[in-house]
Order: C-alpha cells, then sequence, then structure tokens
C-alpha cells in the first residue's frame, strides 16, 4: 500500500511539471525516474533474422484491374499472417510527409511555456499533450511524449490547433484520410465484399492523429517508448522518420520495422479483427526506447467518432462473412464501448478482444 502511495505521488509529480519526457532530458537527467522503469519481462529479445513486414506498391492500383487484384491479393495475405504492411507510391507527396514530421519537431521543441498551454488530461479539449495517455491507471510510464486531437468528423478550430503544425496537420490529415478511403476499399474487396462495404459501415468516419515524441534516453534497456499493445480502433496509418524503433510480434519474435523513406506503415486494429471475426489479425506492437533521437512518428486511427452518435453504432462480425462453419466470434458492441473497455484496461499482456469473445 505504501509502495502505491509512493508510486502515485511520483506519477503526480511528474505530471504536474507539464513538461513531459522532454522535459527531463532537457533539465539533464542521466538516470531514468523509477515511474518509467519496465520490469525484466516486458524486454523479451527482437528477432535479428532478415525479416521485414510486406511492401505493396500501390502505384498501378487505379489504372490496371489486373494489377489491382494483385494489389488486393497482397493486402488479404499481409492483414491475415502479419497485421502489418508498409505502402509506397501511394499518393501522398514526400514533401507532405517532411513537412509533418517537421511540424511535430517543432512542436515540442518550442518554449515549455507555449507547449504547456495543451498539457491536459482532459478528454473533452479538442488538443491533448501529455505523457503516457493513462498515466494513473498504468503500472509504469512509457518513455514518450504525444499530442492528440481527432481530425475528423468535427475537426477543431484551426485557432485551437498549434501554431507550429496547424497548416500541415490539415493538409496531413486531409490527404491520409483519402489514402484511408481506398484502404478501406482494398480491404473491403479482401474480405471478398463490395468496395464500399466498409466505407459505408462508418469505419473511415472518425480520424484522430497522434504525434509521438520519443526523446534520447540514457538508460533505454530499463523502459520502453511504447509498450507491448494493439490498437483499438479499425485502422492505423503510421508514418515513422529514419530513427526506427518500432516493432512487431510476428511468430512469437519481435521484428523490427525498418524504416522506409515516403512509406507508410499501415496496422489492422483491433475493431477490424472484430468485424472480420478473425480473418485479419490486430498484432501486438511495440517501440524501443534509444539513445539515438529524438524519434518522431505519427499515428493516424480510424475509428468511429466516440463523441458523435456514430461512437454508439453497433458492430459485430460482419453477416456476409459468416457461415454455418464460421459462425460469429465476438458479441456485439459500440467502438465507444469498446475504446473505453481498452483504455480503462490496466492489463497489458492480454487482448482487450477476448473479453468479447462469444
Amino acid at each position: 500500500m505504501e509502495n502505491n502511495v509512493e508510486k502515485a505521488r511520483e506519477l503526480k509529480a511528474f505530471d504536474d511539471t507539464k513538461i513531459g519526457v522532454k522535459g527531463l532530458v532537457d533539465s539533464g537527467i542521466t538516470n531514468i525516474p523509477t515511474i518509467f522503469r519496465h520490469p525484466p519481462e516486458n524486454f523479451t529479445s527482437s528477432n535479428e533474422t532478415q525479416v521485414n513486414i510486406p511492401i505493396i506498391d500501390l502505384e498501378s492500383v487505379g489504372k490496371d484491374p489486373i494489377q489491382r487484384k494483385e494489389i488486393v491479393r497482397k493486402v488479404c495475405d499481409a492483414s491475415k499472417t502479419w497485421g502489418f504492411f508498409q505502402v509506397v507510391n501511394h499518393g501522398i507527396p514526400e514533401g507532405v510527409l517532411d513537412e509533418m514530421l517537421a511540424g511535430v519537431r517543432r512542436f515540442y521543441e518550442q518554449d515549455s511555456e507555449v507547449k504547456k498551454e495543451f498539457y491536459t488530461r482532459d478528454s473533452e479539449r479538442p488538443v491533448r499533450y501529455n505523457s503516457t495517455f493513462n498515466l494513473f491507471s498504468t503500472q509504469k510510464a512509457d518513455w514518450r511524449d504525444t499530442m492528440f486531437c481527432v481530425m475528423a468528423p468535427n475537426p477543431p478550430k484551426p485557432e485551437d490547433l498549434p501554431a507550429a503544425c496547424r497548416d500541415i496537420l490539415v493538409e496531413f490529415s486531409k490527404q491520409v484520410m483519402k489514402l484511408g478511403i481506398l484502404l478501406f476499399e482494398l480491404l473491403s474487396e479482401a474480405l471478398g465484399l463490395n468496395p464500399n462495404h466498409l466505407k459505408n459501415m462508418d469505419c473511415a468516419e472518425g480520424f484522430a492523429v497522434l504525434c509521438h515524441y520519443y526523446p534520447t534516453c540514457p538508460e533505454p534497456e530499463l523502459t520502453l517508448g511504447t509498450r507491448k499493445h494493439t490498437d483499438s480502433g479499425f485502422l492505423t496509418v503510421l508514418l515513422q522518420d529514419h530513427i526506427g524503433g518500432l516493432q512487431v510480434l510476428h511468430n512469437n519474435n519481435w521484428i523490427n520495422v525498418k524504416p522506409i523513406q515516403g512509406a507508410l506503415i499501415i496496422n489492422i486494429a483491433d475493431m477490424f479483427q472484430l468485424i472480420s471475426n478473425d480473418k485479419f489479425k490486430s498484432v501486438e506492437h511495440r517501440v524501443l526506447a534509444n539513445r539515438e533521437g529524438p524519434r518522431v512518428s505519427v499515428a493516424c486511427f480510424f475509428r468511429t467518432d466516440l463523441q458523435s452518435s456514430l461512437g454508439s453504432r453497433t458492430y459485430g462480425p460482419i453477416k456476409e462473412l459468416l457461415t454455418e462453419d464460421n459462425p460469429p466470434k465476438y458479441r456485439e458492441t459500440t467502438v465507444k464501448e469498446y475504446v473505453s473497455h481498452f483504455a480503462n484496461s490496466s492489463v497489458y499482456d492480454t487482448s482487450t478482444l477476448l473479453d468479447f469473445k462469444l
């Protein structure tokens, strides 16, 4: 009990500074605080063999029906076996991607007093910046700062967005949402459905952007940038810089996801595994802490908007996929219920999906 009280005190003291992990590093620390020290079992080793997640070229997706069919097959295979793939020639200019990463760096590297205006755990705020979103319910803090905002269907007023990345955040979001429509078309086809099926289910209606900043770490072997987890929504599109550190769990081995200039990383999230009735997999992943850095990434979550009526829409395994031999494996739920359950869970070694199994 005493340890819990002391831990709560340390967490609150850190959170009250509103300087984030970057502020700790800027202060010159050489040892990481105990709240960031993860237990040894969190550090299962990586597989150093030369295995890479699939890379899919989208250049001819709208030009040639035969090549589109081949792209759909690759998307299907990757979603079944890996739950992750990278896309190249996706239509978003590299200049937009580079400027988005630069905008995130500008936000975190500006004067801390300006940043503090956005530091909050109030879910009603249009833009939220903090460290470890569930800091007070989790067992250990992660070596990462995050800025979060919902960009669709009800985006913040432009003046509510940070000036450091306002314009590029709007442009980047517009471009990724357009790509998202294409990805949901390909995934619909990969499931043997009409191309618009997932779009018509409102899977692409909600869009949230998380801008992550992983400062250099003096003791990377004792903490994690992001601990092992799955994503809660339908689909995630990730932009990462050149530093690396993202790992995917594949066949019980941690596989490094090597950065590719201009590529975007796509992963199936929990709600997609649920509606596909386990055909496509939501896979655990993590980010290592690093002496090199800072590492910057931008995660884009497609899920129904939790604040609108869409958050109350019910989802279950898609009826067209069900047969006598493939009955529903999950009960119906709403994205709002699922995300709430996901966020309030303090257990990271068990998938939240298991709680929704029939």
